[in-house]
């Protein structure tokens, strides 16, 4: 049976099933995923824990062996299977599959495997895994589940938050699980409990934090050049993935084009942050607009190595363009 991580608590209240593998390429998902059923099963009385490690050369007979052994010290154990490549190969493959059907009532397995693609998950020794338990995939939150996402993980610390502050929250750590831990982590420790208010959060990560793609932003609707090209230099030293600097200015002139034709921006977005984006829509007019969706454009060309030119001064040129200084943007 297979279900979504999400899905996982409300099975575990149903009682432990015999085996668990749980992939999925989302690695934060995936390892919360484990130790709660990590902890399912000692709350059950596995108080013994077996590991195998699948690795290049392993002796896969002692799989078996611990399957068909008896605990010595607990009346449960919990087996650990871990596949970090997700290919057993042709010997493990046989030994997977003749694990799941010899475990004992004593057992419950747990499976820890990376992201599988669809011929993986299509192969006798994963279907194996599927029909002796439970198969929990670990998948990426999206942006529309990352603010729940987060305020569950800031109750946990006797945090809440608003919406408008959970989504300026969201736009900042989408598409990296990890990140976003570690910053409700940090605001556990910098701010009190109770509610936690944006203009603290913005506080607590200009304390903490070096420039980044949000303190960019600013510097473009403040039209202060110097401090545009001292955060592109910074962000440049510090080895900023460029395909998602490129995607946060180019979703900047997006927005800005969509309130200049007078349409309402998906998603929430602050009041202030609608404010900024009026302003410079009405700077740069659609025409300009335009022009930097082209240079985007061109960007992207150079990053990909179809088109030369610097993708560093490129993305400069950008970022003072939307600010409204064009004549900086073409000497960039």
């Amino acid at each position: 049976m297979k279900i979504r991580a999400k899905q996982l608590e409300a099975q575990l209240r149903k009682g432990l099933a015999r085996l668990y593998a749980v992939h999925g390429a989302e690695a934060l998902v995936a390892l919360e995923a484990a130790d709660r059923i990590r902890e399912a099963a000692r709350a059950a009385g596995c108080t013994e824990r077996e590991i195998f490690f699948a690795e290049p050369g392993a002796d896969w007979s002692r799989l078996g062996a611990s399957a068909s052994n008896l605990s010595l010290f607990a009346s449960k154990r919990l087996l650990e299977l871990r596949i970090p490549g997700g290919k057993p190969g042709v010997e493990g493959a046989r030994a997977i599959e003749s694990w799941c059907a010899s475990l004992g009532e004593d057992t419950v397995a747990l499976v820890m495997l990376p992201g599988l693609d669809w011929k993986q998950q299509k192969s006798r020794w994963f279907e194996a895994l599927d029909a002796a338990g439970l198969v929990v995939e670990a998948q990426p939150v999206t942006r529309e589940e990352l603010p729940e996402w987060l305020a569950a993980r800031m109750a946990r610390h006797g945090q809440k938050a608003s919406i408008e502050t959970l989504e300026w929250l969201a736009d900042r750590v989408e598409g990296n699980l990890l990140a976003a831990q570690q910053e409700v982590e940090k605001l556990a420790l910098l701010l009190p409990q109770g509610e936690v208010t944006l203009e603290s959060i913005r506080d607590a990560v200009v304390d903490v934090s070096r420039f980044d793609r949000e303190a960019l932003l600013d510097a473009i609707h403040a039209g202060d050049a110097a401090r545009i090209v001292r955060i592109v230099e910074s962000l440049r030293a510090e080895d900023e993935p460029l395909p998602l600097l490129l995607w946060t200015l180019a979703e900047e002139a997006r927005l800005m084009m969509a309130i200049d034709a007078g349409q309402r921006p998906r998603g929430f977005l602050a009041p202030e942050r609608v404010s900024a984006l009026g302003r410079g829509a009405k700077r740069l007019e659609r025409a300009g607009l335009e022009q930097a969706l082209l240079r985007a454009h061109r960007i992207d060309r150079m990053i990909k190595g179809v088109q030369a030119g610097d993708p560093w001064d490129g993305m400069l040129a950008l970022a003072l363009a939307l600010a409204g200084k064009p004549a900086l943007a073409d000497a960039a």
